[in-house]
């Protein structure tokens, strides 16, 4: 379980308490790019201990998301829980060498006693720290408390917080085994990262205070720390703490809202880390380029017209099929009634339209059209479009579309162009008519690209259908 100590290890842990959200998975991304920027290892550990609160429908859901987002780890996931053993076997170390005792007191003397200590601003301190070991039994009820060094200071060199310091008198002893004998989260996190071979930790400053207590137990075991990296949380775009009334929260929001992957990737990358003042960038390139030098120490912002605008340069590089096949999901999820060729008909438009669409649901809002099936109707408000010198002028262009030779969307520009120029109009004329006709209910793009996304004899075929409700 363990690795070379030359090799960077990472882990994201996070608790299955819920859905993965967007701040733990920039944190997984983070510890992601850490370790893939230097042929490390990325590793996923379940802090699933708080049995209470943890669910497998939780676990999914944080699996779901790190494989929507292509964050793969390299080893099977750890759970916490199963190595509940091992924990106690190194308390117990703990225990032997003098680091942890065993408290006898009872849970209301404790609260008693504590919130003396509080009265008092001081550290809560366990009458049992320097009690004989020998008064105590050990089959009566108790826990074991990790004695720290006093007096003295802990000092962490966190690689983004810089140099941060406690005194030790300002800890109380942890509890490292509850009364049950479950392992608390501070002494499994420590056993665990050991084990695990983890070089360094890189989690949300809401775990600074945590370090303290953690770097004690690994001097107290002799274990090396790691190095630790603590980053800012993530805040709403009006600079208050993350929460619901700033909209989406977890991974799989994002993905229902129609965003790509790699698109949160470069987003998330950029929501406080920089490089220089790279926007857009690759994974291959996030990855040569990330270091915790470049994480910031103030809280990042989400800016919502900036992930959109991230989205659609991806969307714009995207491929045409993998598009078409999840446009055609957010049509079906709408109602579509499914037709054998509907895929092939949005990806044949694709090209035309994605450049006009931040999100997939947009792409799915501009590709309707596309769908629509023969005969056309159009729409009642449509229809007056039709009527008259506009119906007329529908006919002969369909004549003149017929002869066209190239089906080429710069090729169809120049001659609708050159089609308003010898009907002595300008295109503001003709456009809303023919793409009524082409669309059904005006609802398309230009019309070069409409004719092209919709191909030549579907194209045609509308038009024939418009002029015959003109009759």
């Amino acid at each position: 379980m363990t690795s070379s100590s030359s090799t960077v290890v990472t882990r994201f842990a996070p608790s299955p308490t819920g859905s993965l959200h967007i701040g733990g998975a920039r944190t997984a991304l983070f510890n992601y790019l850490y370790a893939k920027g230097r042929n490390g290892k990325f590793l996923l550990r379940v802090e699933d201990t708080d049995r209470e609160r943890s669910t497998d429908e939780a676990v999914k859901a944080i699996f779901d998301g790190l494989s929507w987002l292509e964050l793969f780890a390299d080893e099977e996931p750890v759970f916490q829980f199963a190595r509940a053993d091992r924990h106690r076997e190194v308390v117990q170390t703990l225990v032997e060498t003098g680091h942890a005792y065993r408290d006898y007191t009872s849970a209301e003397e404790t609260g008693r006693l504590r919130d003396e200590a509080k009265a008092a601003r001081r550290a809560f301190e366990s009458p049992w720290r320097d009690r004989d070991p020998g008064e105590g039994d050990p089959a009566q009820p108790h826990v074991v408390r990790f004695r720290r060094p006093l007096p003295g200071t802990v000092v962490v060199s966190d690689e983004v917080q810089g140099e941060v310091t406690w005194a030790n008198s300002d800890l109380d002893d942890l509890v490292l085994l509850r009364t049950d004998g479950a392992p608390t989260y501070n002494l499994a996190v420590v056993v665990d990262d050991h084990d695990m071979g983890v070089t360094h930790v890189i989690r949300g400053d809401d775990h600074l205070n945590n370090a303290a207590r953690q770097s004690l137990i690994y001097d107290a075991l002799g274990w090396a720390r790691p190095s630790f990296a603590h980053i800012p949380l993530i805040h709403g775009p009006d600079g208050a703490k993350l929460s619901k009334r700033h909209g989406a929260q977890a991974v799989h929001e994002y993905a229902e809202m129609g965003y790509l992957p790699e698109a949160m990737r470069n987003y998330l990358a950029r929501l406080g880390w920089a490089h220089g003042d790279d926007e857009l960038f690759s994974d291959e390139q996030a990855q040569g380029w990330f270091d915790l030098d470049g994480v910031g120490k103030a809280p990042a912002r989400l800016d919502f017209d900036k992930l959109a605008h991230v989205n659609a340069h991806w969307m714009r590089l995207a491929n045409d099929d993998r598009l078409a096949k999840q446009v055609l999901d957010v049509h079906l999820a709408r109602g579509h009634v499914l037709h054998e060729e509907d895929e092939a008909r949005l990806l044949q438009a694709m090209p035309f339209v994605k450049d006009r669409a931040k999100t997939v649901l947009e792409l799915a809002d501009q590709t309707g059209f596309v769908l629509r099936r023969r005969p056309l109707a159009i729409y009642e408000k449509a229809l007056p479009l039709l009527n008259g010198e506009a119906g007329e002028r529908i006919g002969r262009l369909r004549d003149r579309l017929k002869l066209f030779a190239s089906w080429d969307v710069f090729a169809l520009e120049a001659e609708l162009k050159v089609f308003a120029e010898e009907e002595a109009v300008g295109f503001g004329k003709i456009g809303p008519a023919v793409r009524a006709a082409l669309s059904g209910d005006g609802v398309s793009p230009d019309i070069a690209r409409t004719l092209a996304a919709l191909g030549r004899d579907e194209s045609i075929g509308r038009l024939d259908d418009a002029l015959q409700q003109t009759k």
